[in-house]
């Protein structure tokens, strides 16, 4: 019946999931991971149950047991010969008794010694009583008197009351585990009610435990329609980002040729207008010194200068200024450079079509990718919700398959049930441990009662010791004594047969229970003896699945089962069950990745609307490789615009036109020469210093220089620039309308996978929840480790530690009937008596009766 109510209560489990790995997917492992999924956290219940015993103060003495059965039996656990006892149905006895007595060696010895004790000391007190009562034994009521005497007497209560003491232990370590084992078993309610609550709180949150992994299939189910409806942004751009690889380049080269081309007309018009100014300047320049020129050139043609009456200075004065006179010409000579206006019509031309709109529109084709994606998928993915649905369906329709809640109702009526039952045998077991505790008191008692003649003996000794008192003269108080202390010698001899019988007993059960059950538990032999294939029945491997499951060869143990508990882990995994239950029709990813491929079977992305360069766009771009700025001669404006304005500084001209002027005589010409000085003065000052200085022609002179570079190095090499960008377009163009086939396909698969991962997230999750959350089966290895801890940390230890201490007592009695009847001699009033009298003179004796 237990096995039908437990394989009925795992049934129920089985909704939470699947344990089983899908072999069929090997592919898995390659595929990329999908967006992580937060399913919250499985509701636990809260176990009471704490299955650790700590004994306090009594453990030193459950220590001390333990060491002496260490002593008593050192050898390894029997693994081999239990279970090959337990396989012959203890027939293998007969056979390996030898061995089971090498075992058994300490136990036995101690249980000869134990029923010799028995034996022998009712006979020895018999013969001893016999013997008294024939004044002998120390039954004559007649003492030598010795010099020691007093001596003797002191040595005899010492040691009597140090045996006393010991015996005092042993009775204080017996009533002790006497009371540890009542009290103890008064908090065994405790463990019992706890692990009953347990099972209550198992039974109750199981099913809630169920419907939150079923519920939780909506968080994969929502995430699968969030990645649908945004298709668009998730695939499409995905799409965008691969092709974009070839296409941004090649759209951002024709975007740069655009701004070069705007820039050329820039520079071109700057060219214009800075030439318009500079020729101007430099035209009006070069006039001047042509005046000036000629007039110096018409005064140097004076008489004074040439006629054979001047003198020879003048003569020389003269013909080193008309020597000089090539020197009064302008050096940049604008006037010269071809002008840009057949260049700059063209580029005026090319940029009445705006480029730049046209590349924007192939921008925002391109980059409309994911609208277009998501447009044309809009269709294929509208029975997506419904194929949701139904697998959302399928999955809470295998809850109804097994009666969870009404399974678990079941078992909590069991447990209430057996709760119960267990309530009512309290008052039973009360009676039983009463009437034990009784026993138990009685045999302390025997001991007490010996010890109170010992010690009341020694007392009355002790007070009614008069050292001048003979024999025959001392006290009462001290006969007393005396007389105490041969009942408690006689008291001895009736109970401690008794007292080493039920130590024997006690001892033989108590200590073969600790060695032979609760030490293997400890060190998980026992749990390798109960797990050896084929010992609980021939044909079984492993006893509990072929028991449960009729599967012997099944991989679950003892140990696997309590280790597994022991780790509070899920029961459907500790216990197999998946072997029992094959729940993988219900939640198969394998159907998931079926459904979800044949959606995506019809998905079809047509890319071919994109263009990404109007045939407009490309006769512009042509059209700019032929406006001819690159053949313009870049070197002739460069140098024209790196000369000074004049051949030689004006000034410095004119002051050494003068200084010669003052070397000749005065005169006409000297007044002519200093005249042309002065003019030279003013061109360089009204010319030359603004032409240098003014902001005007500075700025058209660097203007120039700026734009004559810029244009330089866009014309560099226009032609072929021009036709690589063309290229680059017309390839990017042909990947999108030709080869984008394998870039969607890669990446609409990728996209399928993130889908279809969100459901093996899901199940991976029921899966892991199932084998470590769902239905941790705590409860049942606190179930084993508390009758662990009643059976033997209440129990034994405490039957051990009771015999540990009877026996105690039971051999100290020995030493002490010896001492007390040796010490009665020296307490107890005697009929005769020796006189030894020391005559130094006579040296007689005297004996008096």
């Amino acid at each position: 019946m237990w096995k039908t109510g437990l394989l009925l209560l795992f049934w129920g489990l089985l909704t939470s999931g699947e344990l089983q790995q899908e072999e069929t997917e090997p592919e898995r492992r390659s595929l990329p991971p999908s967006g992580k999924l937060d399913f919250g956290y499985v509701p636990q219940g809260v176990y009471q149950t704490l299955a650790y015993y700590e004994p306090g103060v009594i453990g030193l003495l459950f220590h001390m047991v333990h060491a002496f059965l260490y002593v008593v039996q050192p050898n390894p656990f029997p693994e081999d010969l239990v279970i090959k006892v337990a396989k012959d149905k203890f027939g293998a006895i007969q056979s390996e008794y030898q061995k089971a007595i090498y075992y058994e060696t300490g136990f036995v010895v101690c249980a000869v010694l134990g029923l010799l004790f028995m034996v022998l000391l009712p006979l020895v007190g018999l013969f001893f009583c016999l013997c008294r009562c024939c004044d002998n034994c120390g039954g004559e009521m007649h003492q030598r008197q010795r010099k020691n005497a007093d001596c003797q007497r002191g040595l005899l209560t010492t040691l009597l009351f140090a045996t006393s003491l010991v015996i005092t232990a042993g009775v204080l370590c017996a009533y002790a585990a006497n009371q540890n084992l009542s009290s103890q078993l008064k908090g065994m309610r405790r463990l019992v009610s706890s692990n009953l609550r347990d099972l209550q709180s198992f039974t109750n949150e199981t099913p809630t435990q169920v419907d939150y992994l079923i519920a939780q299939y909506a968080t994969a189910k929502n995430k699968v329609i969030s990645d649908l409806d945004n298709v668009g942004p998730l695939l499409g751009g995905k799409i965008h980002e691969e092709l974009g690889k070839e296409v941004c380049p090649a759209m951002d080269g024709a975007l740069r040729m655009a701004g070069a081309m705007r820039e050329t007309k820039d520079a071109l018009e700057n060219v214009s207008m800075s030439l318009e100014v500079l020729q101007e300047a430099t035209g009006k320049l070069h006039f001047n010194l042509s005046l000036v020129r000629f007039s110096l050139n018409r005064t140097l043609n004076d008489p004074g200068c040439n006629d054979e009456d001047s003198d020879a200075t003048t003569a020389q004065l003269c013909l080193s200024i008309r020597s000089s006179l090539a020197q009064l010409h302008v050096s940049a000579n604008f006037t010269r450079l071809p002008d840009m206006n057949n260049q700059l019509e063209s580029v005026n031309q090319l940029m009445k079509t705006d480029l730049s709109n046209i590349i924007q529109k192939g921008y925002s084709s391109f980059n409309d990718t994911p609208g277009m994606v998501s447009d044309q998928m809009r269709n294929v993915f509208e029975g997506a919700r419904g194929m949701l649905d139904i697998i959302g369906t399928n999955i809470s329709s295998f809850s109804k398959v097994f009666p969870v809640h009404s399974t678990m109702a079941n078992f909590t009526n069991f447990i209430s049930h057996t709760h119960s039952k267990i309530e009512d045998s309290y008052p039973e077991i009360d009676q039983i441990d009463f009437y034990r505790w009784i026993c138990c008191i009685g045999l302390c008692c025997m001991v007490v009662l010996i010890l109170a003649f010992n010690f009341l003996a020694i007392l009355c000794g002790t007070i009614g010791y008069d050292k001048h008192a003979s024999p025959t003269t001392r006290g009462c108080v001290s006969n007393t004594g005396g007389t105490l202390l041969m009942a408690g010698v006689g008291f001895s001899f009736l109970f401690s047969w008794i007292l080493m019988g039920v130590v024997t007993a006690t001892f033989l059960v108590g200590g073969n229970l600790e060695k032979l059950v609760c030490e293997p538990f400890h060190t998980k032999q026992l749990f390798k003896v109960l797990d050896t294939p084929h010992l609980v029945n021939p044909e079984w491997r492993n006893f509990i699945p072929g028991y449960m499951y009729n599967d012997s060869d099944l991989d679950l143990t003892v140990e696997s089962l309590y280790s597994n508990c022991k780790e509070n882990r899920g029961i459907y995994s500790a216990m197999r069950l998946d072997k029992v239950f094959n729940v993988t029709p219900f939640l198969n990813s394998s159907l998931y990745t079926k459904e979800v491929g044949k959606m995506f079977n019809d998905v079809k992305i047509d890319l071919r609307v994109i263009v990404l360069l109007e045939s407009e766009g490309k006769q512009n771009l042509i059209g700019f490789s032929e406006t001819g700025v690159n053949r313009i001669n870049y070197a002739a404006y460069l140098e024209e615009v790196n000369k000074g304005v004049t051949q030689v500084d004006l000034l410095s001209y004119a002051n050494e036109l003068e200084a010669q002027t003052d070397l000749m005589p005065k005169g006409p010409l000297q007044t002519s020469l200093k005249g042309h000085a002065n003019s030279l003065r003013q061109i360089h000052s009204q010319q030359v210093v603004p032409m240098e200085q003014a902001m005007k022609y500075v700025r058209a002179r660097s203007m120039l220089n700026q734009s004559i570079r810029l244009l330089e190095r866009t014309a560099s090499d226009l032609p072929n620039k021009v036709a690589d960008v063309l290229a680059t377009i017309e390839a990017a163009q042909y990947l999108i309308s030709q080869n984008a086939t394998q870039v969607v396909n890669q990446e609409t698969e990728k996209y399928k996978q993130n889908i279809v991962g969100y459901f093996r997230q899901y199940i991976e999750w029921v899966r892991t929840s199932l084998t470590m959350e769902v239905a941790a089966c705590k409860p049942f290895s606190n179930i084993v480790d508390t009758v662990e801890i009643v059976a033997c940390s209440f129990l034994v230890d405490s039957l051990n530690t009771f015999w540990f201490g009877l026996g105690c007592c039971a051999l100290f009695l020995l030493p002490s009937i010896i001492l007390s009847v040796k010490l009665a001699k020296f307490y107890r009033r005697m009929d005769t008596e020796d006189v030894y009298d020391d005559s130094s003179v006579s040296g007689t004796w005297h004996f008096t009766l």
